[in-house]
């Protein structure tokens, strides 16, 4: 099992970090959408923000880590049939969706320490409020939370669909590469 990645293929650690960011990327913004309409009496009033706050920050630390990994363990060459355009564009891609996902990040913990106060990460530590006071402060980081993780969506359905492209009309690797560790490129033109 290849755990590095190689100048053909994503290895084992890129692999899991890309879809675990990927499963809570999309688990997030659907509990995110759920709780803002939660009232009061809903018995998930304070459970919600609780754990999307909690799941948040472990997605900072993967996010993290995951740079970190990419700077250890450099992206493999991009397919030989991929024509330079794609290449440019993927590129563009990649790097708009590590800022906006830094950029949620970033507006949720605004959001949650406008009041001064922490954020409890799952009871085990508190994340402390070095920004805070801020005029209209969860009103603005709420709102760009919201319109930078709407537009992640959309980013990553672009993605989505060029990985999908390039399996079924190309018939190359890009897609294999992110699934099955050291792939190689077997289907290129």
């Amino acid at each position: 099992m290849q755990i590095k990645n190689s100048s053909s293929g994503y290895g084992l650690v890129s692999i899991l970090l890309h879809w675990l960011i990927a499963v809570t990327i999309f688990g997030l913004t659907a509990a995110g959408l759920w709780m803002v309409d939660l009232n009061y009496y809903s018995p998930w009033y304070k459970a919600a923000p609780f754990w999307h706050k909690s799941i948040g920050i472990a997605l900072a630390a993967a996010l993290l880590l995951r740079l970190i990994w990419r700077l250890a363990s450099p992206v493999p060459d991009s397919p030989a049939n991929h024509k330079r355009w794609e290449v440019v564009l993927a590129h563009l891609m990649h790097r708009l969706l590590y800022i906006l996902l830094i950029a949620i990040l970033a507006s949720g913990y605004l959001i949650s320490t406008a009041k001064g106060q922490g954020i409890s990460v799952f009871g085990w530590f508190e994340l402390p409020a070095l920004i805070s006071g801020i005029p209209r402060q969860a009103d603005i980081a709420g709102e760009l939370h919201f319109w930078f993780a709407m537009a992640l969506l959309g980013c990553v359905t672009l993605h989505a669909i060029g990985a999908l492209k390039h399996h079924f009309i190309d018939h190359d690797s890009t897609l294999i590469r992110m699934l099955r560790p050291g792939s190689i490129q077997s289907k290129e033109k």
